[in-house]
């Protein structure tokens, strides 16, 4: 787990810095722009969008409150991985080293009492 929280925190590190530079020395709509006249432009945002949405419903899976669901997929179609580094470290945390927790969430009882009845 000690090896997840360090890639963790290095991606949370790089989308803050990536996301300073690009609202210190970018224009985001002039960039954005450039990105959807290109071809590969619109690939990587497809390609970034689907994985939001993937990664969201990782989110919707283990979460248990509607409203804490519904925020943490906004930050993620809002700020992409710089909000999924820090749902990633937050519930690294909140785990206290269970994998099981990690990836199942409030699911984790439920499912192993399925498993197991």
């Amino acid at each position: 787990m000690k090896l997840a929280k360090i890639i963790g925190w290095i991606g949370l590190l790089a989308m803050t810095l990536a996301l300073a530079q690009g609202f210190i020395k970018g224009d985001f709509f002039a960039d954005g722009g450039e990105i959807i006249s290109n071809p590969w432009g619109i690939v990587s945002l497809v390609d970034l969008y689907v994985g939001f949405a993937l990664f969201s419903c990782w989110i919707a899976f283990r979460e248990e409150k509607l409203v804490v669901t519904i925020l943490w997929i906004a930050a993620m179609m809002i700020l992409g991985f710089f909000a999924g580094s820090a749902y990633v470290i937050f519930n690294l945390y909140a785990s206290e080293g269970d994998w099981l927790s990690f990836f199942l969430g409030s699911k984790k009882k439920m499912l192993i009492k399925k498993t197991y009845n």
